[in-house]
């Protein structure tokens, strides 16, 4: 079973992607392909630094995809 979570886009390094979860904090963000995160949330490169997303984490607790969240959602 999937668990969703909130995680933010802290900055862009090139081309990877920092973000922060309940479970990484700024000093051990997580890492994902920006790429990755434009094609599964659909929000542009331009927009990404400050954007909230919906990780969707698989059940080895892997980060399976990304969803776009308008911050009105159920997601802890």
């Amino acid at each position: 079973m999937s668990e969703q979570i909130r995680a933010r886009v802290l900055l862009l390094i090139g081309e990877e992607a920092e973000l922060t979860t309940e479970r990484r904090e700024a000093e051990d963000p997580e890492r994902v392909p920006v790429g990755r995160l434009v094609a599964e949330t659909g929000i542009p490169r331009a927009r990404l630094v400050g954007a909230d997303v919906v990780a969707v984490m698989d059940d080895a607790g892997e980060l399976e995809r990304f969803e776009h969240t308008d911050g009105t959602d159920s997601v802890r």
